[in-house]
């Protein structure tokens, strides 16, 4: 088993920890303290994961002695194959455990998001479930204690959303969030179908990082920035002033309207902020080529013909096709506290795909 683990970058990451950990104690810069915190937590996990490793490797070692040695006696024998098996499954979740840590990480794993859900094909249906998508993340991120904050919606004529963008604010949104991206597909029974016939919609979901202004350079000049009335449901607010904000940025041709906000300001903040993550997106995907060339590939067309994944009411199951995995727990995956398995699985694939890819 140790010939699994490469010894330089175990040693490089104890290194690390404790001169992060002395470096803390006497830190007074704020911003630094800050850094060093971060970097001491996400290391305490694989450190404790390497030490346990190394004390059951250890153990495993004297234990085998102890068998190997003639002078042992039957009994001592038995109870030492029995504490062998015990070692050697704990040195082998350690041992994975470490591999999964010593992957590449993704630089935006830790970051907030934007969350864009958009109705695809389906008409009014397409925009209620829209409006059950959003619902499901907004409650998924109220269980992990994250913060949702409404930058745009465009409201269904008979409920929903037929596009609502967001940001949600935490520790590793983005890492947990980012298989979401696609397009989801829902079968059911609509409110307003008097023969009981199955309708399938869709909407479309995209998960983009959230993008800092050193991320994305952005040139005043290439900027078409216009102001309007606000559209839509907002009570007397509505038409009276100009708050709502169109940013078009020219060279890449990314359109974001805001009216979410009744300043202009505040508008004029979140778009910009939607823009960058959008830009920010657009380069990431341009220079990794395992990913999709641009974002439309990310989103598909919202046919139905094109899914990741399919909530079927009727029958209570939620299939995820990437993976192959089918839960019979509608209700609670779209109530949002049931998401967390369908999220922990797909991360578990990407996990031993990337661990494939290193045996490779």
């Amino acid at each position: 088993m140790t010939t699994a683990l490469p010894n330089d970058k175990l040693e490089a990451i104890l290194s690390r920890h404790a001169l992060a950990a002395r470096e803390l104690e006497s830190a007074s810069d704020s911003q630094r303290i800050v850094t060093l915190s971060r970097d001491v937590a996400e290391l305490n996990p694989v450190v404790e994961a390497i030490l346990n490793w190394r004390k059951a490797t250890a153990e495993l070692a004297e234990t085998e002695a102890l068998i190997a040695d003639p002078a042992t006696d039957a009994e001592m024998r038995d109870l030492a194959f029995l504490e062998k098996a015990e070692l050697e499954a704990v040195e082998t979740r350690l041992v994975h455990d470490i591999r999964i840590a010593l992957l590449p990480k993704d630089a935006a794993d830790s970051r907030s998001i934007i969350l864009e859900v958009r109705a695809g094909t389906g008409g009014d249906e397409a925009a209620l479930f829209a409006g059950d998508l959003f619902r499901m993340y907004q409650r998924y991120a109220e269980l992990r204690g994250w913060k949702v904050e409404v930058s745009s919606a465009s409201e269904g004529t008979m409920g929903g959303f037929k596009e609502i963008i967001a940001e949600i604010h935490g520790e590793g949104v983005y890492a947990r969030l980012k298989h979401e991206s696609g397009v989801h597909r829902v079968q059911r029974v609509p409110d307003t179908e008097t023969q009981g016939r199955i309708h399938t919609s869709a909407a479309t979901v995209a998960v983009l990082p959230l993008a800092e202004e050193v991320d994305v350079a952005i040139n005043d000049a290439d900027l078409r920035i216009d102001t309007m009335r606000a559209q839509g449901a907002g009570g007397q607010h509505v038409n009276k002033t100009d708050s709502a904000v169109r940013i078009t940025h020219i060279p890449s041709g990314v359109v974001v309207l805001v009216q979410d906000e009744r300043s202009q300001h505040k508008n004029k903040s979140r778009a910009m902020s939607i823009l960058r993550a959008r830009l920010f997106d657009i380069e990431r995907q341009r220079l990794d080529s395992a990913r999709a060339a641009d974002r439309k590939a990310q989103l598909g067309s919202g046919d139905r013909s094109e899914r990741i994944r399919t909530y079927n009411f009727p029958q209570g199951r939620v299939t995820d096709h990437r993976i192959n995995l089918t839960l019979y727990k509608l209700d609670s995956v779209i109530e949002g506290g049931g998401l967390d398995e369908l999220v922990q699985a797909l991360i578990t694939d990407h996990q031993a795909k990337l661990l494939a890819g290193e045996e490779a």
